[in-house]
């Protein structure tokens, strides 16, 4: 099915010409208005074939044909599993599942989560859908994320990252508590130059804010919430063990311990952003996976974990 977004013109954007409100609403770029304004249904106002210099009035429909474009793609289809938390024609939550990357490293790699989500866009008849994440997880975190369906909601939801519009929220089980139990941590980071993967706080690195707040005591664990000012790779994990508290079985900053967990003990729990067509606010919660879950044995010391 056809993928398009519409708009009804408001009074102030009278006088505007197509190009400018296309521009303004669906946050479509010039590339992409070029292209589209050769389509015989590319661009329509009230139903007719549009000139993008044409002025519009208030009233008028003006529709957007937003499906990506006939190309090679360069992530291929390949079944595998896509736990779907939320989806509609622009937008699709997921629950990202431990050790699945989200995009191939090379373009012959076809175990990852744009691969599956790929082959279910197929399966389910969603014809002309590229894959377009809004943001990314490591290999080993689990939880939410969202992925656009054409590239006017992943620039609109990316313009979101960073902002009050779009909130992330994620659990972590931390090596001892951090002290004190609640800041947060204000560290440049960058690349480690003695490791091809790893990253470290550096004086030269860039800007890197981590808020923190220890939710409950569970022996040698702490179940910490953390909320992103920044996106720097690995920034949780770097900054967590900068404090000399590493996330639980994170091989690269801590103690790998693949008895206890086999993956860096951190989850992406909540989410929450804008609608990027119809503005209204989507919020989305995902308990702790079982191998987190199953850490926190005994009493807690402390306040509860409020979760929300």
């Amino acid at each position: 099915m056809e993928r398009r977004l519409r708009h009804t013109v408001t009074p102030d954007q009278a006088g505007m010409r197509v190009d400018a409100v296309l521009r303004e609403v669906f946050h479509l770029t010039g590339s992409v208005i070029r292209r589209i304004k050769w389509l015989p249904d590319g661009i329509l106002l009230d139903g007719q074939k549009a000139f993008v210099n044409a002025p519009v009035a208030p009233g008028q429909v003006l529709e957007a044909a937003v499906d990506d474009p006939a190309r090679p793609a360069r992530i291929l289809p390949a079944p595998g599993p896509v736990d779907v938390v939320f989806e509609d024609e622009h937008l699709v939550v997921l629950n990202k599942q431990a050790g699945v990357l989200v995009h191939p490293v090379v373009p012959e790699q076809t175990d990852t989560l744009g691969n599956f989500l790929l082959w279910h866009y197929a399966q389910t008849g969603q014809a002309g859908t590229l894959f377009h994440p809004v943001h990314r997880l490591d290999r080993g975190t689990t939880g939410l994320m969202v992925a656009a369906k054409h590239p006017s909601a992943q620039t609109t939801l990316k313009n979101q990252l960073h902002t009050p519009d779009f909130q992330r929220r994620y659990l972590a089980l931390t090596v001892g508590a951090p002290e004190p139990p609640a800041g947060t941590v204000d560290a440049p980071i960058q690349k480690d130059p003695a490791s091809a993967i790893a990253h470290r706080v550096h004086p030269d690195g860039l800007p890197a804010r981590t808020r923190y707040e220890t939710l409950s005591l569970h022996g040698p664990y702490a179940l910490v919430r953390l909320v992103l000012d920044t996106g720097r790779t690995h920034q949780i994990r770097v900054h967590m063990a900068h404090l000399g508290h590493p996330l639980v079985g994170d091989f690269l900053y801590g103690a790998e311990d693949k008895d206890l967990i086999p993956r860096p003990a951190l989850h992406s729990h909540f989410l929450s952003f804008l609608h990027p067509v119809t503005l209204q606010r989507l919020t989305f919660t995902q308990p702790l996976p079982p191998d987190m879950a199953r850490l926190l044995t005994g009493p807690a010391e402390g306040p509860p974990p409020a979760l929300g």
